[in-house]
């Protein structure tokens, strides 16, 4: 899954490794304690398969890095340094190749791989990437799982060795399934009345 944030991110533009830790907690709000040994190995694996390719930017790199001090600055730059294989010409970033863009169209379509609440909520995040036929099929396939979950749930509650305190943690639980049905009954009347485009590429 980390795969797929990497390469959405980088279908609008390249980015950094210390900028696409920043997108994956403040934008696509799926990963906010991503840490750059998560992110770089990632990187490292894509660029490998020919899905992302490393360039070298010679913009200043402390005004980038600035921590409201200057040792945090400096533990900041030699970590990234270690990580990245930052000179002291410039800095790596990563690019997105053909060949990964379609990687990413075929991830991120991929029904198989669409298995929680997490997985379901980063695609929904990139949609716009998605045909609406598959966006369609994205939101379907989610609300039968929620279908299932609650169908589930309820069967749950309604067992009668439950005491009431488990049995309220059960209802509670239907209740967030329901709100969550709901959502997605929403999308589903939104995208149908839309048919939004999607977006070949941004960049």
């Amino acid at each position: 899954m980390l795969d797929i944030a990497i390469l959405g991110l980088l279908m609008e533009r390249d980015h950094h490794g210390y900028e696409i830790r920043s997108q994956l907690r403040d934008r696509l709000g799926v990963w906010a304690n991503v840490s750059f040994g998560s992110i770089y190995p990632a990187l490292a694996r894509l660029e490998r398969h020919g899905l992302v390719e490393a360039v070298t930017t010679a913009e200043s790199r402390l005004s980038a890095l600035s921590t409201g001090s200057l040792s945090g600055e400096r533990a900041s730059l030699r970590s990234l340094r270690t990580a990245s294989g930052l000179g002291r010409r410039g800095r790596k970033a990563y690019t997105i190749t053909e060949r990964g863009r379609q990687e990413f169209i075929n991830l991120l379509s991929d029904p198989a791989t669409l298995d929680d609440s997490k997985n379901f909520s980063l695609r929904m995040a990139l949609a716009k990437y998605l045909t609406p036929h598959h966006r369609v099929g994205l939101m379907e396939r989610r609300r039968a799982d929620l279908v299932k979950r609650l169908a589930e749930v309820r069967a749950g509650a309604n067992n009668d060795q439950l005491d009431s305190y488990a049995r309220g943690v059960m209802e509670h639980a239907a209740q967030g399934v329901e709100l969550d049905l709901a959502w997605i009954d929403s999308l589903l009347t939104t995208e149908r009345n839309s048919q939004q485009p999607f977006v070949r590429e941004t960049k």
